[in-house]
């Protein structure tokens, strides 16, 4: 199969509107130079800020996300760990709404008007959902899928919610549910915490569909046994000793947006860094 390779694109930072919150987009990034392109070439328009946080990445990530978008703010972080970055992230954040994103092509950031929208009304957190309506993935093995019913059903019976995906990370909320939230994971499990601590300090709460992808190149990080414990013991752990600064407020009921999107196919090869990085330092000659 031939690999088309497409020149870099040059992002200038948007005008905001007037009345409209802004939008930053948090990116975890660690090796991956081959699939950042495809994600910041998929940015919506109305995104006013992107955050990739990297410290350890031996590929050159941050060289070719530079290249492809002149405005991307850089967060440099040597520790370990999907919530070390994603803290740093938000820290480094300046939109009104935040949303969550990897960095490997698996989620499509063109989903993220779904996620945005219920922000702008009535609700405080939006979570990513692969089992209502528009919704699926073409990456769940069955143990990660049995594994996340199970803890989504566990999740339900001691929340009293009703969450229909657990270990999903597509998520958005608002700048101020930060300090709500207080978050502290270091891992794969800051997802959870995330979702149970937003249930019980009583957040508006709506779950939209997404569609997950395949990985476009590389090997995941996450590790299905390790970090389905970890999930398990910060639900335990969050569920029988934090304490929402909002005074135990009554969880919102959830709410399911049903989108239906259409059914289009679109590119998802590797990018070759190499290219990026050349073409963009090419001179320019001009034609008489």
């Amino acid at each position: 199969m031939s690999i088309s390779i497409q020149l870099p694109i040059s992002f200038s930072k948007p005008t905001a509107t007037p009345g409209r919150a802004s939008i930053s987009v948090v990116i975890p990034t660690l090796n991956e130079a081959r699939n950042i392109p495809w994600v910041l070439r998929r940015m919506p328009t109305y995104v006013d800020e992107v955050v990739i946080v990297d410290g350890r990445s031996t590929d050159n990530t941050v060289g070719v996300a530079q290249a492809l978008r002149e405005d991307i703010v850089v967060v440099n972080e040597k520790r370990k760990g999907k919530g070390v970055a994603l803290r740093s992230g938000f820290a480094a954040a300046t939109g009104d709404i935040i949303v969550m994103l990897d960095a490997d092509g698996s989620m499509d950031p063109q989903e993220i008007g779904w996620f945005v929208s219920p922000l702008q009304h009535d609700y405080d957190f939006v979570k990513g959902s692969r089992y209502v309506t528009g919704g699926g993935s073409e990456d769940l093995t069955w143990l990660r899928r049995t594994g996340n019913r199970a803890l989504t059903g566990l999740a339900n019976a001691v929340l009293h919610s009703n969450y229909s995906d657990l270990c999903y990370g597509y998520i958005a909320f608002r700048r101020e549910c930060l300090v709500v939230l207080q978050l502290e994971s270091d891992g794969f499990e800051i997802e959870t915490e995330l979702i149970v601590r937003a249930a019980r300090a009583g957040l508006r709460i709506a779950e939209v569909p997404s569609f997950e992808l395949d990985r476009i190149s590389g090997a995941s990080n996450l590790q299905t046994f390790r970090d389905g414990w970890r999930v398990l013991g910060t639900m335990a752990h969050e569920c029988l000793l934090w304490e929402a600064p909002t005074a135990g407020a009554r969880p919102e009921a959830l709410r399911r947006v049903k989108y239906a999107y259409a059914n289009v196919s679109f590119p998802r090869t590797p990018t070759d860094p190499t290219s990026v990085l050349v073409a963009l330092s090419a001179p320019v000659t001009s034609v008489a």
